[in-house]
């Protein structure tokens, strides 16, 4: 794999609706009294910024941007100041979403997500502003998560088209109308998984036939790269040199928080470093690989990731295969 002086390794990851997320573990969940919490923490999260943890770790010259809940933003600075990464949040007034995780011994887990802030016609505006502003000095953007409140998918879609036709790379990755409505403006990179997948089309899709099928239509929208994670059972990609599938070693899982997001960072890293289609996937699916087999986001041991992409393997596929 080619270095590459670093100057080219900057990136900005924008999450619109950051959340600290509380996870707690108890032996069993009792509705309608008081449970006692083994252990927990609270740690900031939102999908860009888990891609931008990890993208930091790896060495990449990251800026993070978004709307920021300036009531708690106090341990995403502490975040960002540690990663050494470019904190240009805009902040606006109330706190980002908790997102409340309750996890039995039996693995059982429980969400509790709570509302965000709202956000104002005005802080959209500073934002719109602050993301031009960074598009002037870079080329690659991923643009991860859910839409607060206020913000309306259409207007997301907006920006992913502006940034599209002003030449830059958009990694996108979200769910529900927030991705109907960026799908539209031809992101460079989607990653659904499967469930977002068929979401989308309207139907469940059980078959990699089936996804592969519903992928292709997305490339016919002109979308450079369609990344279909399926969980365990690996990745699927295609782009203009057809499609190539990649499956993980098994790993034990602890926790699959963030797995796609560490996807989404590995698929960017090997952009970043222009890496070639089957490095690049060999290398994302391993690093998402040893995403489940840890608690928390980020890359701990690259030497790691590197004895697990030895055990991937790639297949190049076909619809009519």
């Amino acid at each position: 794999m080619m270095h590459v002086e670093n100057t080219q390794l900057k990136v900005v990851t924008v999450t619109l609706n950051p959340a600290l997320d509380l996870t707690g573990s108890l032996s069993e969940l009792q509705a309608g009294t008081v449970n006692l919490i083994n252990k927990g923490s609270l740690h900031p999260a939102g999908k860009g910024v888990n891609v931008a943890k990890v993208l930091s770790d790896l060495g990449a010259e990251v800026t993070v941007t978004g709307l920021l809940g300036a009531d708690n933003q106090e341990p995403f600075c502490q975040l960002f100041e540690s990663l050494g990464v470019n904190d240009e949040f805009v902040r606006v007034a109330g706190a980002s979403r908790i997102n409340v995780k309750l996890v039995e011994a039996s693995d059982r887990v429980t969400d509790i997500n709570f509302p965000g802030v709202t956000v104002s016609e005005q802080d959209i505006a500073r934002f719109e502003q602050k993301l031009f502003e960074l598009a002037e000095h870079h080329q690659v953007f991923v643009i991860a998560g859910s839409l607060p409140q206020g913000l309306s998918p259409d207007q997301c879609a907006i920006w992913i088209k502006a940034l599209n036709q002003a030449g830059k790379q958009v990694f996108f990755d979200s769910s529900k109308a927030a991705l109907a409505a960026g799908l539209q403006a031809s992101p460079w990179l989607v990653k659904p998984n499967d469930e977002e997948l068929s979401d989308w089309a309207g139907k469940a899709l059980t078959s990699p036939l089936e996804l592969m099928t519903t992928a292709q239509q997305l490339a016919e929208q002109d979308i450079t790269n369609v990344v279909v994670s399926l969980g365990k059972d690996g990745v699927m990609w295609l782009n203009h040199e057809g499609w190539l599938a990649a499956k993980p070693p098994k790993m034990e899982v602890v926790s699959t928080v963030g797995a796609g997001d560490t996807l989404v960072a590995g698929m960017c890293w090997g952009h970043l470093n222009q890496f070639n289609k089957r490095d690049t996937l060999e290398f994302a699916t391993a690093l998402s690989a040893l995403a489940v087999n840890q608690v928390g986001v980020g890359v701990e041991d690259l030497e790691r990731v590197k004895q697990i992409a030895q055990q991937v393997t790639l297949t190049d596929i076909s619809v009519n295969h």
